[in-house]
């Protein structure tokens, strides 16, 4: 994988990570709120998870990366 392919690849993979990330605590504080008590630790844990998760699964390849 040539430099540039790699940057575009890491960048791509960290918005889809981020995003997910980000919809990830959305979805647990919404559901913790809904139980009247947020359990911050369990939102961080979540997240950080799916966001693992995210870059491991964008291993396999990202549409958007790829050169035009």
């Amino acid at each position: 994988m040539k430099d540039k392919e790699l940057l575009k690849w890491i960048k791509c993979a960290g918005i889809r990570a981020l995003k997910t990330v980000c919809q990830t605590a959305i979805a647990t504080i919404g559901t913790s709120a809904m139980m009247n008590e947020v359990n911050w630790v369990a939102v961080g844990s979540a997240s950080l998870l799916a966001g693992i998760l995210s870059i491991l699964t964008s291993m396999a390849g990202i549409p958007e990366a790829k050169e035009e």
